[in-house]
């Protein structure tokens, strides 16, 4: 085996640790994406970002679980002021960027950690 396939092979192999971190995120980032819809699977993605964070300390997926719980605070702190100022019209604007800005993070997300990568590398 040439020294570039073993590199390729060790960038590839996760831990157990790594592997379990990935999964967690990826059922998170799932439920959002349901969520982007529902609304009520989005809180359930948070939560569960929210309980595994700790399960994922030290591994390469990490700050998925920030991205997601920081994306999650946002939209719901950003979506409230939205719905306030929809009575002046400014409101949807808001709202439709703050669902614009969602997608964007969950996509780049699942972007990168389906490639192995964690979320600010």
């Amino acid at each position: 085996m040439s020294e570039l396939q073993q590199n390729e092979r060790q960038m590839t192999s996760l831990s157990i640790q790594d592997d379990a971190a990935k999964t967690n995120a990826l059922i998170a980032y799932g439920l959002m994406i349901v969520g982007i819809f529902t609304g009520v699977f989005w809180v359930i993605g948070a939560i569960w970002a929210m309980v595994k964070r700790d399960e994922a300390v030290g591994t390469l997926f990490e700050d998925h679980y920030a991205n997601i719980v920081n994306t999650f605070w946002w939209v719901l702190g950003l979506s409230i002021l939205g719905f306030i100022l929809a009575f002046v019209i400014v409101g949807y604007f808001i709202l439709l960027g703050v669902w614009i800005w969602s997608v964007y993070r969950i996509i780049k997300g699942l972007a990168k950690i389906t490639s192995n990568k964690p979320y600010n590398g």
